[in-house]
């Protein structure tokens, strides 16, 4: 097949989990021997016209120039772009400003829609902007050859309010195997006697609610956060908790690097709540970590009873402050790790996109993986 996958900033990836799931993606469909292309904002770093074999298209994004109005014409110039390709499968990552080019999609082309998490509940959005998203995830909905839910709950969700059953495939992870003690230098942090949090800036992230409960149970342990500090949530984060417990570090894209320290972390907490099956998350499941996360339902159906949840600071500061029985956490670590195994394997996920757009072009019967039951 012939695929083109648009939607992302590009790679490889400088920005966050679409770029991610983007980069390994599309190395797992060349290497199973299909043309794979990827758009790339000028704006990227990287400039060449391939990536490990992938091919990079590089189109104009003015963002720089006009704000958040330059994602859109990123699009379009997209959009304008693969309708000259002959694509088979046009994989669009996310619906947020591609969507309003809906009638200019190739329509000789599958166009199968990820429609990522509620982006219209955001909170760092006004009324209009989210009311603007809302109608933005209908025009996807209603497009779509087919729609991609990342978790069960947006599949239920999608179906409930546009009456199409999305094909429910989650993101995956790699078992990290090779620790490396060495990388805490860099953080002047010692193996298992630090708090970890990694996650872009935003307010729905919970990020002032961990910090908030880690600062009040005054452990001796610092704890390191790890994200885009330099935008305006996060200049808001590091202006107003100024404290020498609290490490901040800008956003890290070495796996490695992230992964050592995930590994070594004694907690790591995840904060997000308006998302489906995150890839940080499963990130630090396949670390081993100990994992406290935000009380929600795409959390739970994730990890299940497998973490303690906090649905506010004040049980932030009582999962620190309450030490686990170290079987307990060893049962965590282990059924966690199988879910990554079984579940969110990176190259079962990646067979699971390929299966999907061999059936829709009619080269393959589809095997529909069924949703994992959800935490009671």
């Amino acid at each position: 097949m012939k695929i083109g996958i648009l939607g992302t900033r590009g790679i490889p990836n400088a920005y966050g989990g679409f770029e991610q799931f983007a980069e390994h993606l599309s190395i797992g469909l060349h290497e199973r021997g299909h043309e794979v292309f990827v758009y790339n904002s000028s704006l990227h770093p990287y400039k060449e016209k391939e990536w490990k074999s992938v091919q990079i298209i590089h189109c104009r994004d003015l963002e720089n120039k006009i704000g958040t109005a330059g994602q859109f014409i990123y699009d379009l110039n997209c959009i304008r772009d693969a309708r000259k390709r002959d694509f088979d499968v046009l994989l669009h990552l996310g619906y947020t400003s591609d969507s309003l080019w809906h009638w200019l999609w190739p329509q000789k082309a599958i166009n199968i829609v990820n429609m990522d998490g509620l982006e219209w509940k955001r909170s760092k959005y006004n009324k209009f902007t989210q009311r603007f998203l809302k109608w933005g995830e209908s025009l996807a909905a209603r497009n779509a050859h087919t729609m991609i839910a990342d978790s069960p709950d947006m599949q239920e969700y999608l179906l409930n309010t546009y009456g199409k059953k999305p094909i429910y495939i989650p993101y995956g992870a790699d078992i990290f195997s090779r620790p490396d003690v060495s990388v805490l230098k860099k953080y002047t942090l010692q193996p298992h006697q630090y708090f970890l949090m990694i996650s872009r800036m935003e307010p729905e992230n919970n990020i002032e609610m961990i910090i908030k409960g880690y600062l009040a149970s005054n452990h001796p342990d610092p704890l390191l956060i790890i994200g885009n500090i330099t935008n305006k949530f996060g200049r808001y984060i590091t202006a107003n908790y100024k404290n020498a417990a609290l490490k901040f570090s800008d956003a890290i894209y070495d796996q490695a690097e992230l992964d050592n320290l995930r590994y070594y972390c004694s907690l790591y907490f995840h904060g997000h709540s308006v998302g489906g099956t995150n890839p940080s998350l499963l990130e630090a499941m396949a670390c081993g970590c100990r994992i406290a996360a935000h009380a929600n339902q795409f959390n739970k159906a994730v990890l299940q009873n497998e973490t303690d949840y906090f649905p506010s600071e004040i049980d932030v500061t009582r999962i620190i402050n309450t030490p686990k029985d170290l079987s307990t956490l060893n049962q965590w670590e282990k059924i966690n790790m199988e879910k990554i195994r079984t579940i969110y394997n990176q190259e079962k996920i990646i067979d699971e996109y390929e299966n999907l757009m061999l059936s829709l072009c009619g080269k393959r019967k589809l095997i529909i993986q069924s949703p994992v039951a959800k935490a009671v």
